[in-house]
């Protein structure tokens, strides 16, 4: 499995026991959805290797805590620490109307409702506060913050995304 087939779910911030349970910060609003998972791919020298889950459930709400096979210590464990860890694509639930991951609209084209035809999305930038669509327009680089009310129609069959931004915002990059 490479990275480049998987997507983030979270990364092993710290020991919970001694019989070598981890605990992880995961990369979601809904951390429901990782309860059931079976098993989890741990980044290791840039290589994704299968660790599989004997349990694993939710310690304050937004932490899993999980128990992996052949993880029986402190000192395995603590070679854990740190690991960001992925799960196929594939295991992601299809999302419909207007929510996306961010992976599946790079290359999709935007539309401003006052503007037109802004460009094409190359990048979602998300090391900020407020995570940006990246949109390449004739050399230059516009930066439109993701915001629920700016996202008018995601039209997956076009490869679109029509959005109504504040005035002029746009033209601040052109």
């Amino acid at each position: 499995m490479q990275k480049k087939d998987c997507f983030f779910v979270g990364k092993i911030v710290k020991k919970y026991s001694f019989k070598g349970e981890l605990l992880v910060k995961l990369d979601t609003d809904d951390p429901e959805q990782f309860l059931e998972m079976e098993s989890v791919f741990v980044e290791q020298h840039n290589n994704l290797i299968p660790f599989f889950i004997e349990h694993s459930s939710l310690h304050k709400s937004t932490l899993l805590r999980v128990k992996f096979e052949e993880v029986e210590n402190e000192a395995d464990a603590d070679a854990l620490l740190k690991k960001d860890l992925f799960l196929p694509l594939a295991a992601l639930p299809k999302l419909t109307g207007n929510k996306f991951y961010y992976h599946e609209i790079i290359g999709f084209t935007v539309y401003d409702r006052q503007f037109g035809k802004v460009g094409t999305i190359t990048a979602i930038n998300d090391a900020t506060a407020q995570h940006l669509f990246v949109i390449a327009r004739d050399e230059k680089e516009i930066l439109i913050p993701i915001n629920d009310s700016f996202i008018k129609k995601v039209d997956r069959t076009e490869g679109e995304i029509h959005l109504d931004v504040p005035e002029g915002l746009i033209d601040l990059y052109l």
